[in-house]
């Protein structure tokens, strides 16, 4: 995706609905609610897009949890922080923080993984 391809937001989050939807796990228990990770990804990849050049690069896998990883060519790390006495930013990472059971950032080479998981309690 590229920064200038917001719209390409739904799409990911469509497949990821599909991908949580075909997968049946062995105990019958999804790992994510579909909406939960949908609103989740969304998050991190809007902030990957407004806030860096480049685009970026979605990944995600279910084993007995969910894990969806969103790559970007920037080096600055985001910060969470509150919410803007606007209401149009700010809630992102706070949401991922507060819905996910385990959240991070991590560097690759001249950029950053923000990655959160869903389903079987925390990392």
């Amino acid at each position: 995706m590229r920064q200038a391809d917001l719209q390409a937001v739904g799409e990911v989050r469509r497949e990821l609905r599909e991908l949580l939807c075909r997968w049946v796990p062995p105990d019958g228990e999804a790992p994510a609610d579909p909406e939960v990770a949908a609103l989740l990804t969304s998050e991190l990849i809007t902030n990957a897009l407004l806030h860096t050049e480049g685009g970026a690069v979605v990944t995600a896998w279910v084993t007995d949890r969910l894990r969806v990883e969103v790559r970007d060519c920037a080096e600055r790390r985001p910060e969470p922080r509150e919410p803007s006495a606007d209401g149009t930013s700010g809630r992102g990472l706070m949401l991922v923080g507060a819905l996910s059971d385990a959240w991070g950032i991590r560097s690759e080479g001249g950029g950053k993984c923000v990655w959160f998981e869903l389903g079987g309690g925390p990392a």
